[in-house]
């Protein structure tokens, strides 16, 4: 079983579209009733999701990644820059479609997964800076949603203030501090080396369950919607396409410009990838049924994300000029 976890986990690109056809195949052929029975499982899925990170992260890597300029830079990008990016592109293609400019919305304000550290290394960046990065913007993003959903879209979207702030209490500190006093409570019980060794990899593969759950429910919920408008499919992309590329576009020329190789690469994955699945779970659980159409945006915008971040390993050397020997 945890073999199979862990090749989920090392082989996203193909899992994520795979779980995303068979959860459209799901919605499409099964009882209504019994689809949006599923939306029960958003809140432990992202648990799930998020608690993995938290037992694996090693709090003295904090501060290893501590550099004011360099997390100034990537939050400024963050919560200065793309959300406003993602407003005005949802307010050009979806005019009539609120709840969809919510999702574009949602998916630009949660910076930051597990992802930015794993990806972060594959391209061999700054590690430190990568996990003080994940942790930084997943706080500032959760704290900020509310206020930014509300002053944005409030006038378009329902915004229950109070229930989105308990969605991400549940979905985020709940988990970060249990998956924190496990950490410890397992330091107590094994050596590091073991830890490092026979526990923290298994944990990852529990946070693929997560977030590969948390796409077949989101795609589930929307499938009939598409089945009735496949061509929404396409309108849907093009904004996501252009919110990646100039996200992509701008960290890049910041990191490049601005800081050495390391800290270039921790920025780019620091401000590019979003923590889709929770984002997912806030679009459902905290805005009723027309969160689905959020959600949609959100379950696509995992392709994307995914399928960008896998290139731009490959061309990290064109990009930022290779890795000197010896580093």
């Amino acid at each position: 079983m945890w073999k199979i976890l862990l090749k989920l986990n090392k082989n996203l690109i193909y899992a994520i579209p795979t779980l995303m056809v068979l959860g459209f195949g799901f919605g499409t052929v099964v009882d209504s009733d019994i689809v949006k029975g599923t939306k029960g499982l958003i809140v432990p899925l992202t648990f799930l999701m998020v608690y993995p990170m938290m037992v694996t992260l090693n709090i003295k890597h904090l501060k290893q990644g501590l550099d004011v300029s360099l997390q100034g830079a990537t939050q400024i990008i963050n919560f200065c820059i793309i959300p406003f990016v993602a407003y005005f592109l949802g307010r050009w293609f979806f005019p009539d479609e609120p709840y969809m400019a919510l999702g574009l919305l949602l998916a630009s304000l949660l910076p930051t997964s597990g992802m930015t550290i794993s990806w972060t290394g594959f391209a061999k960046g700054n590690m430190g800076a990568a996990v003080n990065m994940t942790v930084v913007g997943l706080i500032l993003g959760s704290l900020a949603t509310p206020f930014y959903v509300n002053w944005l879209l409030g006038a378009t979207v329902e915004v229950n203030f109070v229930k989105v702030m308990q969605q991400i209490l549940f979905i985020v500190f709940l988990p970060m501090l249990a998956g924190f006093l496990t950490r410890q409570s397992l330091l107590k019980k094994y050596s590091l080396p073991d830890f490092k060794e026979k526990i923290a990899p298994r944990f990852p593969a529990l946070s693929t369950v997560g977030v590969l759950g948390i796409v077949f429910v989101a795609m589930a919920l929307k499938a009939k919607t598409i089945v009735g408008n496949p061509g929404m499919l396409l309108v849907i992309f093009v904004p996501l396409l252009l919110l990646y590329s100039i996200n992509f576009a701008l960290s890049t020329f910041v990191g490049k410009k601005f800081f050495n190789r390391g800290d270039g690469i921790a920025l780019v994955y620091g401000t590019v990838m979003r923590n889709l699945s929770i984002a997912l779970a806030i679009a459902i659980n905290g805005f009723g049924d027309a969160g689905a159409d959020a959600a949609l945006v959100i379950a696509l915008a995992y392709i994307i994300q995914v399928q960008s971040a896998a290139w731009y390993v490959k061309f990290t050397d064109r990009i930022f000029a290779p890795e000197p020997e010896g580093a």
